[in-house]
């Protein structure tokens, strides 16, 4: 049995490809990377590592002949190529080498989601099912690790705004999501869709939390999306990466992220490391 795992040297990759090799054999593992220099140099020795860009149908083509399971890890948006054109090139190559089965980092509730980041997601599994490949969606909810900004501040007694009012958000730390995606590519049962995500968390629970754990004083003050955006420019943010980052409070804010399920933990096999540990572990790694 043949498993890879595409985008490899991004760190979801090297987190999935080094839980791999606790599950499996390295020499039944291929990495999938674009920059085959990089990935030699970051991920463990004994992996066979290909060259494969999704925005090169032929290079995937290649990557992927021999391979029984892949791991689709999903490309960064607002790149020259569309994503869904990647995405789209992803499957068919997958298709085109006899590709038993993908697992899909996706986007959690896909199927209702609304906001404008779950677009391509959306599209992306109706290209995978639409393909005839059997697959499993792993909906991953939201990384702890992308509220470092909160955390180093209130870590420093530094206030904050956000945007996202009572809105709750499922956090588990990125490690989490890799080690279950490695779970369920090398699983012999898997289910079609996965939501992942930790006890869902508000942003006042999130502050309790660092307050916990550090003992400093400060506040994350809630305002509106209009004036969080205009606080972010004022303070230097570009106009357009300051709509990226309302929309992420937008998204928060709407629910989309507070997924109530079991599926993460059933997976791991233990419960989702609890807030205050988590969020000792984002912090140790900032300093």
């Amino acid at each position: 049995m043949k498993y890879a795992v595409t985008a490899a040297t991004g760190h979801l990759g090297q987190t999935i490809i080094k839980t791999l090799t606790q599950l499996v054999s390295p020499s039944d593992i291929i990495a999938i990377a674009r920059n085959t220099d990089k990935a030699h140099q970051v991920l463990p020795a004994g992996i066979e590592v290909r060259q494969g860009d999704y925005a090169d149908l032929d290079s995937l083509k290649a990557a992927f002949t021999g391979i029984d399971r892949l791991l689709f890890i999903s490309s960064i948006p607002g790149t020259a190529v569309p994503r869904q054109t990647q995405h789209a090139n992803v499957v068919e190559a997958a298709k085109a080498a006899d590709v038993r089965y993908i697992a899909y980092t996706s986007f959690a509730k896909a199927d209702t989601a609304k906001s404008p980041l779950s677009t391509d997601h959306v599209a992306t599994e109706k290209m995978i099912a639409d393909s005839g490949i059997a697959h499993s969606f792993l909906r991953n909810a939201w990384y702890l690790e992308n509220e470092a900004n909160y955390l180093t501040a209130g870590a420093a007694g530094k206030d904050m705004l956000y945007a996202a009012g009572d809105g709750r958000v499922s956090y588990a730390l990125e490690r989490e999501y890799a080690e279950a995606g490695a779970k369920v590519l090398t699983a012999t049962s898997t289910k079609s869709v996965y939501e992942f995500g930790g006890q869902p968390t508000s942003f006042q629970d999130l502050a309790h939390a660092i307050h916990q754990v550090t003992g400093t004083t400060f506040t994350f003050t809630n305002v509106s999306t209009a004036d969080y955006k205009q606080s972010l420019i004022d303070n230097g943010v570009n106009i357009q990466l300051a709509e990226v980052l309302t929309s992420m409070q937008r998204l928060m804010g709407s629910g989309e992220l507070d997924v109530s399920s079991s599926d993460l933990a059933d997976v791991l096999g233990h419960p989702v490391t609890p807030l205050n540990e988590a969020v000792k572990e984002v912090l140790s790694k900032q300093q």
